[in-house]
Parts: C-alpha cells; structure tokens; sequence
C-alpha cells in the first residue's frame, strides 16, 4: 500500500512573500509573465522543508504541486538493484510535480530537500485552473516539462555510448549552465551543493571511477573541488573535455 506524503501547512493561505525574492531567467518564475507570477504567489500555502525532508515521493499518487521558492532540491528515482539515481537538481523559480499534476498518475520519482528550502504548495486543480487563465504560463510549463524530458533522453543516449569523463564534464557544464555564479578566484562555480557520491549518480557511474576523473581533472587544473564544492577553472578545457569523442 502506498504511503501518502502530505505536505503540512507553515505559513499562511495566500498572501504576499516574506520577503523579497529574485528567480533565475531560466526558471519557470523567471519565465512567465509578470501577472501570471503574482497570481501564482498568491495561491496555494507556504511549506517550509528541513534539510533532507521528503517533497515528493515516487509512486505515491498525490494530488499537488510545488513551487520551489528558495533553496535547492535533488530529484531521484530507485533502481533495481535497490540503489538510487540522481536524475537533476532543482532550485528556486522551478516547478515540481507538474506532471503528475496534470495526468494524475502517481509520482516517477522522489524529490528531497538539499538544505532549507520554502515552497508554495498548490492543489493540483489549482493549478489546472491558473494555467486555463494564463496559456502563456501554460506554454512555459509545457516547454519545461519538454526540456526535462529531452534531458533525460539525451542522457540515456549519451550515457550508453560515452566514457565517464565526458559524461562527468558534461553534467558539470549543465550545472554550471542552470546554476551556476563566478566564483570568487575569477572561475565559475556550478552553484549546486553536492557530494561527491551525488554527482557519481548523476553521471550514472561508480563512485571510484568519478573520484578518478575528478582528480584527474583537478591534476590539468580544470577543476577545483572540495565539500560540496566544485568549481571550474578553466572552462575552455571543461568543454573540451566534454565533446571529445567516446
């Protein structure tokens, strides 16, 4: 029997932000119209999530969706070996469980908190209803829910047919592409707080065999990495890394 996750209310139905906020271009906050984000602030209820908390739940047939407002979350799925898969990271301005708040089907994977992080939490038939108001916002939705799907498409295609060091500089190019800053040394942070076991499953490779690239690419001097910290030195080389051939 499947365990219904529950997202518990901490803050009021509604009503303005605690505080003012900003949301990466690229995020669907960042994406759609002026009006369609204040009307979306103004529904469903704010949740606070403790580091490591349970969001989302794959399998779990729930009926809302979440806004993520602040911090970072990591997406994962189970395998049949009984380990995990880190499939992405999400982080303030994205949306969560859109999916299975459109067709209802029940979760394909588990969503978990990577430190604080403040979320609005909508009914999925909310939700629905916003989107019939704003088809701009629905067409931002509908690209995203796209992009991820392409993602995870290019990734199993790239990831059967090519060696852990590309994979690896590939995966940390797409961070730093969607997350990340300038790190205070002149390079470029990826922005996203993982572990090295994380980013071993992300890549979708042995932890071992990782930890080898990444020495290998701290040894060129393309890398600068620490606790849940890696930064890219010298991004020319990073990318050559990743296009070259399997």
């Amino acid at each position: 029997m499947l365990q219904e996750l529950r997202p518990t209310v901490s803050g009021p139905v509604g009503g303005p932000l605690p505080r003012r906020m900003e949301w990466p271009a690229a995020s669907v906050l960042g994406r759609i119209p002026t009006d369609a984000r204040t009307e979306i602030l103004q529904l469903g209820s704010y949740r606070e999530y403790a580091s490591e908390e349970t969001v989302l739940r794959e399998g779990d047939e729930t009926d809302f969706v979440v806004v993520l407002l602040t911090g970072w979350a990591k997406v994962t799925a189970a395998t049949e070996n009984g380990g995990f898969a880190l499939l992405a990271i999400r982080h303030g301005g994205d949306l969560i469980g859109e999916l299975a708040g459109l067709d209802s089907e029940p979760r394909l994977a588990t969503v978990t908190s990577v430190g604080a992080v403040l979320a609005k939490v909508i009914r999925a038939d909310v939700f629905v209803a916003f989107l019939r108001r704003h088809p701009d916002a629905h067409q931002v939705v509908s690209s995203t829910i796209g992009a991820k799907l392409r993602s995870a498409t290019r990734r199993r295609v790239e990831f059967g047919g090519c060696s852990v060091a590309v994979r690896v500089a590939r995966v940390i190019l797409e961070l730093e592409r969607a997350y990340g800053g300038a790190a205070p040394d002149g390079g470029r942070s990826v922005g996203v707080s993982l572990t090295q076991p994380e980013l071993a499953a992300l890549v979708g490779a042995a932890e071992p065999t990782v930890h080898k690239v990444l020495r290998d690419l701290r040894r060129r001097g393309v890398l600068a990495t620490g606790y849940r910290m890696v930064e890219i030195q010298d991004i020319e080389a990073l990318r050559a890394a990743a296009a070259a051939n399997p």
